[in-house]
């Protein structure tokens, strides 16, 4: 399994796949919204959402654990 990690401190502005979808190395995830810049997620390699462990609108923080694919 992969955890996606936030790259960055903000808000979560847009979740982009579901549970269950496939997604490919590059595809993103979701978008973050830090000091009024729109900052893509994306996928490290290919897999299965498994997990999503943010809703949006909620706060993230650098490092932490967002998506779990398997």
């Amino acid at each position: 399994m992969g955890k996606v990690r936030c790259e960055v401190s903000g808000s979560v502005w847009k979740i982009e796949v579901t549970v269950g979808q496939q997604v490919q190395e590059g595809d993103t995830l979701l978008v973050v919204e830090s000091m009024k810049m729109e900052i893509p997620v994306t996928a490290e390699s290919a897999g299965t959402v498994t997990e999503i462990l943010v809703a949006e609108g909620e706060a993230v923080v650098d490092d932490q654990v967002i998506i779990v694919l398997g």
